[in-house]
């Protein structure tokens, strides 16, 4: 691949998109399909005696639950496309940053890794919004994959007051996969 070496520092700091607003409330339904999809079965999750045995109000929602509140769907990952293509929409630095990696053949993606700090239980009730910042975008680097540039997108979990409830740092590496592989 000739690398060309691109400015994408400039993206370090931005506000990668709009705030992810959860569709839904926290709620033990969604709770319950969650932890019978991944065979959880820690009572906490689904019997609010058992929480309450534990000093908890009610049930609670497992951390790892988080980012689900804020997914967008389909249907809104279409619609805010063709917002964007008709000009209504304001183009945000994660789109303009995948777009010039996309013009650099950094066209396939996978994620790397997540970390998450959890500040406090969800409970049902609670409405979650993520505010996501390009936190950093690295060098070409060669890699199993073929060459690419790994990117950190940091997500800031907030309630409905406001407040903070959970911390993600959510890496992504974009490469091409038609250049030679790392041995």
């Amino acid at each position: 691949m000739q690398t060309v070496e691109r400015d994408y520092e400039k993206y370090v700091g931005q506000v990668a998109e709009p705030p992810r607003v959860a569709r839904y409330e926290v709620n033990e339904a969604m709770i319950r399909n969650w932890a019978e999809a991944h065979d959880d079965f820690n009572p906490i999750y689904v019997d609010a005696d058992a929480a309450r045995a534990t000093g908890r109000d009610s049930v609670v929602c497992p951390p790892a639950m988080i980012s689900t509140w804020v997914m967008a769907g389909y249907r809104r990952w279409r619609e805010v496309h063709r917002m964007r293509a008709a000009g209504t929409v304001e183009d945000f630095a994660y789109s303009r940053m995948l777009a010039e990696l996309d013009s650099e053949g950094l066209t396939s993606v996978v994620a790397t890794n997540v970390e998450q700090d959890y500040h406090r239980e969800l409970v049902p009730g609670d409405r979650i919004t993520a505010h996501l910042t390009i936190e950093s975008v690295s060098p070409v680097k060669r890699t199993g994959l073929g060459e690419g540039r790994f990117f950190t997108l940091y997500k800031r979990y907030e309630d409905q007051r406001g407040e903070l409830v959970a911390e993600e740092r959510f890496r992504m590496l974009r490469f091409n996969p038609n250049t030679p592989k790392e041995a």
